[in-house]
């Protein structure tokens, strides 16, 4: 058997975040991505805890269960703390097998001065091998995740914020961090050119901030969604494979500055240097050139493939594949010359994944024939299109989304004129 897995949610006690984010709506909007294992977010936060405890139905094998959907219980926290003489800011995911273990390890923290209260991610002052050696200490069947690890300011390997290396920053906790987390901004096949990664699960997830952006990024595992069998999937690596965004589309897949409205791939960053040419203080560097930095391969060797759709690589046939997908949408907004927060899009949108299929079928399996018939064939073209890789990205820089173009103006050009002629 195999589980779509999204682990790193928040909910609405996480600043910057949906107020619709609660359990009977992350159950609902599971079924309309197709998410078999949800994460809770926030499973620190005293009033989650509370809620947690209240609408969940505990099933016994480390998940609990809301109107047909699982959930394991999850959290982001971000450990900002110098070491080296440098700073680092690194956001870490937990996973914890039980309620108790979090009410534990809330207990330990704040005895600690941790503040759990402000913030459904809440900031740690320690380093990461101090949290570790509590988290292990409370709950030793705890899994603990490097979240976004390329993401510049708040990650493992971020240009403003990381290490160089995984043993520097986790030192003797390494061989029990099984697995490390994309971001937005990375797909699994830049992660494989760095090979201090390759005895780590690369796993995707969301790290939604609202409902529509649940399922945005996914994993699929092997094995069954409970959280014994997650721990030995990401032990022994036993993944089916990922959904991603493409990683241009993502805040920080290049190099820049957004007021000055400087963007450099990493070539010209090598180039043209990393201080800004306009206000002459040091570029965001992105998480392309990053990747750069700390690769031991190039895409040739590792002989990347494109299968049906799923990228794979040939000298490392072991290796998951993954698929690079729009969201639904966004493709629903584009071929309806509307915005994502349209009603007519929504409505759309809601009617599409409730009588058709869940969104990550449509976008990956469900005939474009199908689609076309019940959305119409610019919506079918769309999708067909973004299951083939055929769009157009402007990266994004920065913390400036990249913008995806599905159908090009000249083709929407060509359209009024011919409707013109009528």
């Amino acid at each position: 058997m195999a589980y779509v897995a999204d682990l790193h949610i928040h909910s609405r006690f996480s600043r910057a975040c949906s107020s619709q984010l609660n359990i009977p709506n992350l159950a609902k909007w599971s079924q309309f991505k197709g998410i078999d294992l949800m994460g809770t977010g926030d499973c620190l936060h005293p009033l989650w805890q509370t809620e947690l405890k209240s609408v969940l139905k505990d099933v016994g094998d480390g998940t609990y269960l809301y109107g047909g959907t699982k959930f394991i219980l999850t959290t982001e926290v971000a450990c900002i703390y110098s070491e080296g003489g440098s700073v680092h800011r690194i956001h870490i995911l937990i996973f914890l097998p039980s309620l108790d273990s979090t009410f534990k390890l809330s207990e330990v923290l704040t005895k600690k001065g941790i503040n759990l209260v402000s913030d459904g991610r809440p900031i740690m002052g320690m380093s990461t091998k101090a949290l570790c050696e509590i988290v292990f200490s409370v709950e030793p069947k705890a899994l603990i995740i490097p979240a976004h690890i390329w993401t510049p300011w708040f990650s493992l390997f971020g240009s403003e914020s990381g290490y160089d290396k995984f043993s520097d920053c986790f030192g003797d906790f390494s061989d029990q961090i099984y697995g490390i987390e994309t971001g937005l901004s990375s797909e699994p096949a830049m992660n494989w050119r760095v090979s201090q990664l390759d005895q780590k699960s690369i796993l995707s997830f969301s790290d939604a901030h609202s409902l529509p952006r649940l399922g945005r990024e996914v994993t699929i595992f092997g094995g069954q969604p409970s959280f014994l069998d997650l721990s030995k999937d990401l032990k022994l690596k036993n993944i089916i494979g990922t959904i991603e965004f493409f990683p241009e589309e993502g805040k920080y897949h290049y190099s820049g500055h957004r007021n000055c409205n400087v963007v450099y791939s990493p070539e010209e960053l090598k180039q043209k240097g990393e201080v800004c040419p306009v206000c002459k203080k040091r570029l965001t560097v992105g998480v392309m050139a990053r990747v750069e930095d700390l690769a031991t391969r190039t895409n040739e060797q590792l002989e990347i493939i494109n299968d049906s759709g799923v990228i794979k690589s040939k000298a490392y046939p072991k290796r998951a594949g993954f698929r690079m997908l729009v969201q639904l949408e966004e493709i629903l907004a584009e071929s309806l010359n509307s915005s994502v927060s349209s009603q007519k899009v929504k409505d759309l949108y809601q009617r599409l994944v409730t009588t058709l299929d869940p969104e990550l079928k449509i976008l990956t399996k469900t005939k474009i024939e199908l689609i076309a018939m019940s959305a119409g064939e610019k919506i079918a073209e769309g999708v067909k299109r973004v299951r083939e890789g055929k769009l157009t990205i402007e990266p994004g820089y920065d913390n400036t989304y990249g913008k995806v173009k599905i159908f090009n103006e000249e083709e929407e050009s060509k359209k009024q004129e011919q409707i013109s002629l009528f």
